[in-house]
């Protein structure tokens, strides 16, 4: 799988036997992104989708919306000191007449691959303003849809096969079939990828589809998906506070410990009347 994972010797004790044996890791490599040659944000990735990658966080910050937006993603060149190219630094072109990333965007600092908005100043800073509304969607989930999901989503994980450490993210049609699935040691990477993959085909808004994701719902993926104007939100595991304020204040349905037929849903809950007694 060439950069997506690396090998490395490890002591493995099993029953009280200890062995040395090869096993196989998640890569993680820093990724920076760049737009018309100027420095934005560096985030830790695993390394595959780079392009997604770039064009998805910048949905998400309110930079991009049409595939149009864009004129080049390019690998730099010359991204180390001997001229080399490390494959670790995106440059995005904007088209004619699109703005350039407000200057408040410019991040000193790395996004690690747990948490994309570390070192954000505050609540204010985050809530950026999105080119769609959710609210209005007319998505309406079966009964039998929610359940199937993260099996579908666990059965298309290839890399997670293989490393065990990866999140996902899946993006489904509302008779849930699996549209994109993209892996990374991010969630938010993960999220990223797949609304960039979405952009770049011309998908955008994903008025009536849902996102799967692996781990819990924290309030930045919930705003990627409000950024993306998909009206469900779905996670294996918990969502934080803010998380389910931000879901409630934009009409995005919001369900999280989604496990089987087994699930809690914390705002939005009319798009999964059927479910209701």
């Amino acid at each position: 799988m060439g950069r997506v994972t690396a090998r490395r010797k490890v002591l493995r004790i099993r029953d009280g036997v200890a062995a040395w044996r090869p096993d196989t890791l998640a890569a993680e490599e820093p990724m920076e992104i760049r737009v018309g040659g100027r420095p934005l944000a560096v985030t830790m990735r695993t390394p595959g989708d780079d392009f997604d990658l770039a064009a998805g966080f910048l949905v998400s910050e309110g930079v991009l919306h049409a595939a149009a937006d864009v004129t080049a993603i390019r690998y730099c060149a010359g991204a180390t000191a001997d001229g080399g190219n490390t494959y670790n630094v995106v440059d995005v072109s904007l088209a004619p007449g699109v703005p350039a990333p407000d200057a408040s965007l410019e991040r000193n600092f790395y996004t690690t691959s747990s948490c994309g908005l570390c070192g954000k100043a505050g609540l204010d800073a985050v809530r950026t303003s999105a080119a769609w509304t959710v609210s209005g969607d007319p998505l309406r989930i079966g009964p039998d849809l929610p359940a199937r999901l993260p099996g579908r989503l666990r059965a298309a994980q290839k890399v997670f096969d293989s490393t065990g450490g990866l999140h996902a993210a899946g993006l489904f049609s509302a008779d849930g079939d699996l549209l994109c699935l993209r892996e990374d040691v991010g969630r938010h990477n993960a999220v990223d990828k797949v609304v960039g993959h979405a952009l770049r085909a011309g998908l955008l808004p994903l008025r009536g589809h849902v996102l799967m994701v692996s781990g819990r719902a924290s309030f930045e993926l919930v705003q990627k998906a409000v950024m993306a104007g998909i009206p469900m939100l779905a996670a294996v595991s918990a969502p934080s506070s803010l998380a389910v304020d931000l879901a409630e204040e934009s009409g995005l349905t919001l369900v999280g410990f989604l496990r089987g037929e087994s699930m809690n849903v914390y705002a939005g809950a009319g798009r999964l009347a059927q479910l209701c007694s």
